[in-house]
C-alpha cells in the first residue's frame, strides 16, 4: 500500500533540508576567512658600493703610480674610487674638489693637503662629514683620522746622507721645491738640515716655484748664474728632479754640478742611469694609493682596527743610484702596467 504524503509533511522535509545546508555553507565561509593572507616580502636591494676619493696636490707623474695602487684596491675590494687631480695645484682648488666630492656622496677622502696650516678649517669641516685621511703630506693639527705615506723627516735624512756621498769634500748646495707650506716639504728640509750640520756642506737657501715647471727650471738657471760655485742642487718634489736636470743641461753644466732629488719620474730615473743625477730618494706612491683606499673602505664599514694610536702609517723610502736603478725601474714599469 503506497504511503501518501500531506502538504505539511512535505514542508517539514524541505525546511529540514534547508537547515542542513546552512551550517555547511557557514563552515565553508569560515574556512575561507581563516586562510592566512600571504604578505609580500620586502624587495631585496643590493647593498650600495662604498665610494671613496683620492685627491692629489699637483699633476706630476708621481700620482700616476698612486692611481695604479687605487685601481688595484678598487678591483680587490669592489669599491668605487674617484681620483681627482687639481690642475692648478692650489689649496683653493683642493677645497672646491673636496666640497664637490662631499656633495657627490663619497664616504671618505684621502688628500695630500697643499697648505696644511691654512687648510685646517677646511679639513676639519670635511672630517665632520665623511672619513678623512691624509696621504703623502700630513696635516697633524687637523681632525684627520690617519696619515698614510712617507715619514718625510726620515726621507730628508736619507737625502742628507746621499748629499754627503755626492760631496765627500763638502761644498754649497741649494734646495728647490714647489712650496714650503706643505708639511712634506718642511719635514724633508728639516731632515736634510739635521743630517748636515757640523760638516763642510753649506745650505745656501731654498727656491720655491709654486709647482710651475717653467719657473722651476728658471730657478735652477738663476742659481747657477748667481752662485757659480754651487756644488749640488737638491729637488724636494718629484718634478724638481727633471727641472734641475734640464736647467743644468741648458746651462751647459752637466757633470759639473751634482744633483740629488726625490721620487721616480722617468726623466729622473734616466738621469740616474746616465749618471747625470747622483741619486734619488723614492717613496712608494703605489702603496699610498692602495693603502689609502683600503683604509677608507674599512672606515666606511666602521672598522678602525688598522689605525694606530699615533694615527700614522709610514711607508718606507728607497735610495736609488746607478747600481740599482735598472732593477727598480723594471719593477716600477710592472706596477704601472708597462712591462
Amino acid at each position: 500500500m503506497k504511503k501518501k504524503w500531506g502538504f505539511g509533511t512535505f514542508l517539514l522535509i524541505v525546511v529540514a533540508a534547508l537547515a542542513g545546508c546552512g551550517p555547511a555553507q557557514e563552515a565553508t565561509k569560515e574556512t575561507l576567512t581563516a586562510q592566512p593572507v600571504a604578505t609580500p616580502e620586502p624587495e631585496k636591494t643590493a647593498p650600495s658600493k662604498i665610494r671613496v676619493a683620492f685627491v692629489t696636490n699637483n699633476a706630476s707623474d708621481f700620482w700616476t703610480i698612486a692611481r695604479r695602487g687605487t685601481e688595484k684596491a678598487q678591483g680587490e675590494l669592489g669599491c668605487d674610487v674617484v681620483f681627482r687631480i687639481p690642475s692648478t695645484g692650489t689649496a683653493q682648488e683642493q677645497q672646491q674638489i673636496v666640497e664637490d666630492l662631499i656633495t657627490a656622496g663619497v664616504s671618505g677622502i684621502a688628500i695630500s693637503p697643499k697648505d696644511p696650516a691654512n687648510q685646517t678649517e677646511m679639513l676639519n669641516a670635511a672630517a665632520g662629514k665623511i672619513n678623512l685621511i691624509t696621504q703623502d703630506s700630513d696635516a697633524p693639527e687637523s681632525n684627520r683620522a690617519c696619515y698614510i705615506g712617507t715619514n718625510n723627516y726620515d726621507a730628508g735624512r736619507a737625502a742628507g746622507e746621499l748629499i754627503k756621498q755626492a760631496l765627500p769634500n763638502g761644498g754649497k748646495i741649494m734646495l728647490f721645491v714647489g712650496t714650503l707650506d706643505a708639511q712634506n716639504a718642511q719635514d724633508r728640509k728639516k731632515g736634510i738640515e739635521d743630517t748636515l750640520p757640523g760638516g763642510n756642506i753649506e745650505i745656501l737657501g731654498t727656491r720655491t716655484d709654486e709647482t710651475d715647471r717653467t719657473k722651476a727650471i728658471a730657478n735652477v738657471q738663476d742659481t747657477l748664474v748667481a752662485q757659480p760655485d754651487v756644488a749640488c742642487l737638491v729637488g724636494l718634489w718629484s718634478y724638481n728632479g727633471p727641472a734641475i736636470l734640464n736647467g743644468v743641461r741648458d746651462s751647459g753644466k752637466l757633470g759639473q754640478v751634482k744633483i740629488v732629488c726625490f721620487d721616480e719620474e722617468e726623466e729622473t730615473l734616466q738621469g740616474v742611469k746616465d749618471r747625470h743625477i747622483f741619486g734619488t730618494i723614492v717613496q712608494q706612491p703605489y702603496e699610498f694609493g692602495y693603502q689609502s683606499v683600503k683604509l677608507l673602505s674599512e672606515l666606511a664599514a666602521s672598522n678602525r682596527s688598522r689605525v694606530p694610536e699615533n694615527k700614522q702609517i709610514y711607508i718606507p723610502v728607497k735610495t736609488i743610484v746607478p747600481s740599482n736603478v735598472d732593477e727598480f725601474w723594471a719593477d716600477l714599469k710592472k706596477m704601472k702596467g708597462q712591462a
